[in-house]
């Protein structure tokens, strides 16, 4: 099954260009500075850890497994690609889904560091999409490759500004993921627990990937 594992660069996180945010209770006025400067830092610090060739990889992934906390709403999001079945899944299920996401977020991400050394970005316009949401746009550039446009939506939550889908070349990485996993959900007898199982062998095979 290929879920994130086909998509781009900053694909963890992910993470809709094209469709409102649902509002949430948490969701507040984010300013479009506050959230270009917030795009434009996380994407230096995340490019540095990509670029530092120093480093060993258990140490540069645990980096960006650091980032990708700090900048991903990856509750909320991971919520939402799971859409109706988050209601059908037990508390245990849930929790592991939520654990499970998150690390495909990061094993996504630093299986493909080779692939990226190298790599950076530059801005582009951002722009407020709803009234609780900003799009940023980035074009990303890496030796031996055509550059891409990258485009990141910003809400604030929790008080501050979070990553809450990416698109990429146009295509929302959040509703893409909530068609495959609800597809896997469907193809497994509406179990929850079939995705749960896809998403740990996605794991190992990135983690073989990358070697360890």
């Amino acid at each position: 099954m290929t879920l994130l594992h086909r998509r781009r660069l900053f694909a963890a996180a992910g993470l809709a260009g094209v469709a409102a945010l649902p509002r949430q209770a948490s969701a507040q006025p984010v300013d479009i500075a506050r959230a270009t400067g917030f795009i434009q830092a996380t994407g230096n610090e995340l490019a540095a850890t990509i670029n530092a060739q120093g480093a060993p990889l258990a140490q540069r992934r645990e980096r960006v497994a650091a980032i990708l906390r700090r900048a991903v709403d990856v509750e909320g999001v991971g919520r939402f690609i799971l859409g109706r079945w988050w209601r059908t899944a037990t508390s245990d299920q849930q929790a592991e889904y939520l654990r499970l996401f998150e690390e495909v977020l990061i094993r996504n991400l630093s299986a493909r560091f080779g692939e990226y050394q190298g790599v950076r970005f530059a801005l582009g316009r951002s722009q407020a999409r709803t009234e609780d949401d900003v799009l940023v746009s980035t074009v990303i550039e890496r030796p031996g490759g055509p550059p891409f446009s990258l485009d990141w939506r910003v809400a604030e939550v929790g008080g501050q500004p979070r990553v809450v889908d990416v698109i990429a070349e146009g295509t929302s990485l959040r509703l893409t993921t909530r068609s495959e996993y609800s597809s896997v959900i469907t193809r497994g007898g509406s179990d929850v627990g079939a995705l749960l199982a896809a998403m740990r062998q996605q794991i190992a095979q990135l983690a073989s990937r990358e070697g360890g």
